[in-house]
This record gives C-alpha cells, sequence and structure tokens, in this order.
C-alpha cells in the first residue's frame, strides 16, 4: 500500500485559499488521484480555508495547518486553525446565502467526506476527514 502524505501551513489572511487550493491541486497529481477526487478535494479545501478566513475571526498572525493523506484508495484530510470554535458535525446546512453567494461549503462537506473526528484545544480546531469513495 503506497502511502502519500503533504503538510503547509497558511498565515490566515486573504490569499489563504488561492495557496491552499495550489497546495491541493499538486497533491492531487502527486498521488495520482481521479479527476473527480481531485476537484472535490480542491474545492473542500477552498470552502474549509475561507471558511476560516471570513468566519472564524483568527487572530492576527494565524495559521491555518493542512495535511494532505493518500493511503490505498484513501484520501485524508487534517485542517488545523486558529479561528473559533466550530464543529461541523453538529452544524446544520441552512441553505445558500442568495444575497452574497455561497453557503454551500458544509453541505459539501457533509456530502463528499466522512467526519472521523473533530477536537478544540489549545485555542485551535483540527477536523480530520475522508473523502468517500465516488459513487
Amino acid at each position: 500500500m503506497s502511502a502519500i502524505s503533504a503538510r503547509i501551513r497558511l498565515p490566515a489572511d486573504e490569499g489563504a485559499a488561492a495557496r491552499a487550493i495550489a497546495f491541493a491541486w499538486l497533491f492531487a497529481d502527486r498521488a495520482s488521484l481521479p479527476q473527480t477526487a481531485s476537484d472535490r478535494l480542491a474545492i473542500l479545501v477552498e470552502e474549509w480555508v475561507l471558511n476560516v478566513v471570513e468566519h472564524g475571526q483568527p487572530s492576527p498572525g494565524g495559521r491555518i495547518g493542512l495535511v494532505l493523506q493518500k493511503r490505498g484508495d484513501g484520501i485524508r484530510l487534517i485542517f488545523s486553525d486558529p479561528g473559533l470554535a466550530f464543529d461541523p458535525t453538529h452544524a446544520a446546512f441552512n441553505g445558500p446565502n442568495e444575497e452574497r453567494g455561497g453557503g454551500v461549503g458544509l453541505a459539501l462537506l457533509q456530502a463528499w467526506t466522512r467526519t472521523l473526528q473533530y477536537r478544540r484545544r489549545g485555542g485551535r480546531n483540527r477536523l480530520l476527514l475522508e473523502l468517500k469513495p465516488e459513487a
């Protein structure tokens, strides 16, 4: 079973999402992920990082951690961030925001992944997800 792992720490600023997406695409290429899995990975990474930056109120100088792993056919995402406590396993999706756009990140996260673990420790959120196999 081949394992591939990559990690990055990003400043929690306006450029974080673009850097995280580029990182996700590089990982997907290196891990030879199928196109649908690559697309979903990039979208999920973008949604999570954008939400941390836009809604999580990370402290100035805070950093977002991202680890991507492929083990066999499984793909794991591990997010760590200094934002407000937010456990997606207990959050409800209230529909898209029709005024500003967006608002579907949580629904995509719930549809495309299994949450393996959420915890808050030392002022940081840590979320471990696994992409669901493609249908």
